[in-house]
């Protein structure tokens, strides 16, 4: 048997709860059959008592050799111990009931519902904080977040698992995006191009002339002008949140231009009449919602936290009137220790703010 839990009672407690409860069970059985002999009439209502009270005894012992059974398994929960005890007091309650005789059954009740002491519940507390505590460290070892972000990294994938294929997007879509981020996509004489390095607007890699435009008249990208014509394309808010959703459900994305064009059509031929404004309506991106932008967050890791705490630590201390560089540190003076020259540092210190 597998330790018991503190406020469960003990094995040893469940066999013998269970032993006597099937006793007593049987012994009712016995009273209502000696009724039945007794009587010389052939009384159909004590016959109906004593097969009642026969069946409740036989489901009792049932469960107190199954508990003795149980108990001599090693992979056998005590749990299973305390629900054999259980179900032989139940059935042993409803034969003495039905036998018509005084209910003891009922009090062995109590042996299975122990009240946990201050220390068991203390115990439990503790051991509830520690497997708390060691499935918290698993969790960061294996996400590298805390578990609020985790909540709210599992609330993004749901959210993107309902937004990405409304987008009506390929993989091509999203590798547009990907270059606009890196802050090296750009726009010349009607081509769009990544270059292969920041600030460097000549050549580069072909990227989807098409997409990028669609993107861009959906508002996923903006144009920033630059020299000689050129504008460089970087990520709007929605297009930032759009490219943060569609990694996250990468599923979400059609295997075709023409299937993400047929899922589009199928979205927006409910809206419009005629067949050229259906065409026309798929042929447009359409846009993430507004509160979906204002609301999305994406999760923190840990390293990113202490990273920014240790950029904000030295500010923090500042403002709260702690060290600063190049100034020493006030220390008290003899004396001060006193309750007078207490409250005479304090009032100095007011006065001097």
């Amino acid at each position: 048997m597998t330790e018991t839990e503190a406020g469960e009672p003990t094995p040893q407690t469940c066999l013998r709860v269970a032993r006597e409860a099937a006793e007593l069970a049987v012994a009712a059985a016995d009273e209502a059959m000696n009724a039945v002999c007794r009587s010389r009439s052939g009384n159909a209502r004590l016959e109906q008592v004593m097969h009642v009270t026969h069946r409740e005894a036989t489901e009792a012992e049932g469960y107190a050799a199954r508990a003795q059974q149980w108990a001599a398994d090693p992979e056998m929960p005590d749990s299973a111990l305390n629900y054999c005890a259980r179900g032989a007091v139940d059935h042993a309650v409803r034969a003495q009931a039905a036998a018509g005789v005084e209910v003891t059954a009922a009090a062995l009740r109590t042996a299975l519902e122990r009240k946990l002491t201050p220390q068991e519940h203390a115990e439990r507390e503790s051991q509830r904080r520690r497997e708390e505590a060691e499935q918290e460290a698993a969790e960061r070892a294996a996400t590298g977040m805390d578990s609020e972000n985790r909540h709210l990294a599992a609330t993004n994938v749901y959210i993107a698992q309902g937004i990405v294929p409304a987008l009506g997007w390929t993989a091509g879509h999203v590798r547009v995006l990907e270059a606009a981020k890196t802050g090296r996509l750009y726009w010349l004489d009607g081509k769009a191009r990544k270059a292969a390095e920041h600030g460097v607007w000549s050549g580069g890699r072909r990227i989807s002339r098409e997409r990028t435009q669609d993107l861009r008249a959906a508002g996923f990208l903006v144009a920033v002008d630059a020299a000689d014509g050129i504008s460089v394309l970087t990520l709007t808010p929605m297009g930032q949140v759009a490219l943060e959703l569609a990694r996250l459900h990468p599923a979400g994305l059609y295997e075709s231009d023409k299937a993400a064009y047929e899922a589009r059509y199928a979205r927006v031929a409910k809206r419009h009449k005629r067949m050229d404004d259906k065409k026309a309506a798929a042929r447009r991106l359409p846009a993430l919602a507004g509160g979906t932008v204002r609301r999305f967050r994406r999760p923190v890791t840990l390293v990113e936290q202490e990273a920014r705490a240790a950029r904000e630590a030295p500010d923090q201390w500042e403002d709260e009137g702690g060290y600063c560089p190049g100034v020493e540190t006030p220390r008290p003076a003899p004396g001060t220790h006193t309750a007078p020259a207490r409250a005479a540092a304090v009032t100095a210190n007011l006065l001097w703010r």
